[in-house]
């Protein structure tokens, strides 16, 4: 048997997925991670890491494991929380839920748990691991999606290295939640009954205005409109020129009429319908475009309205990431994939194209709200198989 340290959230997946080890008769010793201390922008009634730490130590002493506590929240801000800030300046949209894995999760912490003498480390993910032999018998490491199709999580990993996965366990990615559920109950765990979290990793719900003012000033500028039946939205695009089906849509300010004013380009995101505060339509109005140097956000009625799609994207050559290196692309190659490019988003068909510029996702069906910055993940079946930052 193994030497197993389980990240201990203090949330009901990770203390099952101690529960399960200690089952199976591996020695688990839980961590706890302090990874954010400022309160800033955070919701009223959102639990903060003291209560999480409360939970955490219920948790140990019902399973009758050894509980260590340490403080990463310097590595946090540094890796994950000033990356979202120098993202958001440049108008993107950061998932701080995948660097989180990466960088802390699968990196800082791992190196913890090695200093306490681990085999392996696991988490609550919803997601599956296995593994094969390449041809010279090096292992290959496998990232599948979770049993639970309501509950996968492979997203939110989908930056991680053979290295990282080598050591990574999911006890819980073959059940479905209400079995985990179950098992906390019939385990009398403090957890049981617990929501699960939600907002950013480790900070929890927040007014992301108010949290980005820590760095990010507000700044009055206007908001125009643009209407469905804008000229460039029908023109046409040959399939084989990429560039021009994954460029956002050019709008300028002659493109559209002033229709109010907001505080910051640079706290909006391309999708989004809330927190404009422009009333009287018969529809909501959604983000289309953010422009940080001219301060200026564009956006368009109802939810259908042709701005909010698009039917390619592209990656930047270094920022793509193969989970599985065996399946890695070489220049002029074309292969299809199923494609997701944001959580809990149903897979997408479509084509990744690899070209010395970069690479291009053809979607089957055009894409609604694909915001730089985020995320594409691609999938062959229940494996990820690799992941990009959509310029």
């Amino acid at each position: 048997m193994a030497k197993v340290v389980v990240g201990i959230s203090g949330g009901v997946d990770s203390s099952v997925a101690a529960h399960l080890l200690k089952a199976e008769g591996h020695e688990v010793v839980g961590l706890f991670m302090i990874n954010w201390h400022d309160t800033t922008g955070t919701l009223e009634g959102d639990c903060p890491w003291h209560d999480d730490r409360v939970f955490a130590e219920l948790t140990a002493k019902r399973l009758d494991i050894p509980l260590h506590v340490v403080d990463l929240s310097e590595e946090y801000r540094r890796r994950v929380v000033e990356y979202m800030f120098a993202e958001y300046e440049q108008g993107r949209t950061p998932n701080p839920d995948v660097l989180c894995n990466r960088e802390i999760k699968f990196d800082v912490f791992l190196k913890e748990a090695l200093k306490l003498g681990a085999d392996y480390v696991a988490t609550g993910h919803y997601c599956r691991k296995s593994e094969e032999s390449a041809e010279d018998g090096t292992p290959i490491y496998k990232l599948l999606a979770g049993s639970d199709p309501n509950k996968d999580q492979s997203y939110f990993l989908c930056q991680l290295s053979q290295e990282q996965l080598r050591y990574a366990l999911f006890p819980v990615g073959h059940l479905l939640k209400l079995e985990v559920r179950r098992i906390a109950e019939e385990q009398k765990l403090a957890t049981a009954k617990r929501k699960d979290s939600q907002g950013i990793c480790f900070v929890g719900k927040v007014d992301l205005p108010q949290f980005l003012q820590q760095k990010l000033a507000a700044k009055s500028g206007n908001v125009h409109e643009i209407k469905a039946d804008w000229p460039k939205f029908n023109r046409p695009i040959a399939e084989d020129d990429l560039a021009a089906l994954a460029a956002p849509w050019p709008f300028t300010v002659r493109d559209g009429k002033k229709i109010g004013t907001h505080q910051g380009a640079h706290f909006y995101t391309i999708g989004q319908r809330k927190g404009l505060g422009i009333g009287g339509r018969k529809e909501s109005l959604f983000i289309l475009a953010t422009d940080v140097k001219e301060n200026v956000i564009y956006v368009g009625e109802g939810e259908l309205h042709p701005g909010l799609y698009r039917r390619a994207l592209r990656i930047d050559p270094k920022q793509v990431h193969w989970v599985n290196p065996t399946h890695q692309m070489q220049p002029g190659e074309r292969r299809r994939y199923a494609i997701r490019i944001r959580y809990r988003q149903p897979l997408q068909g479509g084509e990744l194209i690899l070209r010395e510029e970069g690479l291009y996702i053809l979607f089957d069906e055009p894409q609604r709200g694909i915001a730089s910055g985020q995320f594409a993940a691609w999938y062959d079946g229940d494996e990820l198989i690799g992941s990009g930052v959509i310029e």
